[in-house]
């Protein structure tokens, strides 16, 4: 019988993702979940009919911590320019750097993902609604660039992160704002606008 305490549920999916940054896919066992979350052995396997289902709601739960809050979607309605774009990129590459375990978690998903379609299709489409809600926005908030703008800067600023959270020592915390700083500019031209056909 799948058990349906949210509360639970959610602990034992944010213990998933500890034990898979630090352990991997292999280390993902319920046994591994139960000890993280520190509830009784047996726990996680009434929350998830199989290894695999949990995978797909880790994957899940990693975006939902994610959601940016209200100040943040906010800053959408200040002023249209470079330097907002800056600003809104700043943090988002701080939000997710702050969540190093649930990148790294993500990263581990990603790469089971080449073995498991279930997992390749929730990923999949999560990342690609993911990056049409960040399109919309951009563009519903007349925001400078278009849609170019922002699958540049989702590209750039990921691998950014990615550089941030495993080989650190590659670019200090300066260098990655600097970066992002750097990666605006290039997608923003000074009119404002790239050409459609990009």
């Amino acid at each position: 019988m799948v058990r349906t305490n949210p509360e639970r549920r959610q602990a034992l999916l944010d213990a998933s993702i500890e034990v898979l940054a630090r352990e991997g896919a292999r280390g993902l066992t319920f046994r591994a979940v139960d000890q993280e979350a520190g509830v009784p052995a047996g726990t996680a396997s009434n929350y998830f009919a199989n290894r695999d289902e949990m995978l797909v709601q880790v994957g899940h739960r990693y975006y939902e911590r994610l959601i940016p809050d209200e100040s943040t979607m906010a800053k959408l309605h200040g002023p249209r320019s470079r330097e907002t774009v800056t600003e809104l990129m700043t943090e988002v590459v701080g939000r997710v750097t702050r969540f190093r375990t649930g990148y790294l978690a993500l990263l581990e998903l990603r790469l089971e993902a080449t073995r498991r379609p279930e997992l390749q299709t929730l990923l999949t489409e999560r990342v690609r609604a993911d990056l049409d809600f960040n399109i919309r926005n951009h563009l519903d908030n007349e925001m400078p660039g278009d849609e170019n703008t922002v699958v540049l800067l989702f590209l750039a600023l990921n691998w950014l992160t990615l550089e941030r959270l495993t080989l650190p020592g590659v670019f200090t915390e300066e260098q990655a704002e600097e970066l992002v700083r750097i990666a605006v500019e290039r997608a923003i031209p000074a009119t404002g606008r790239i050409a459609d056909n990009i």
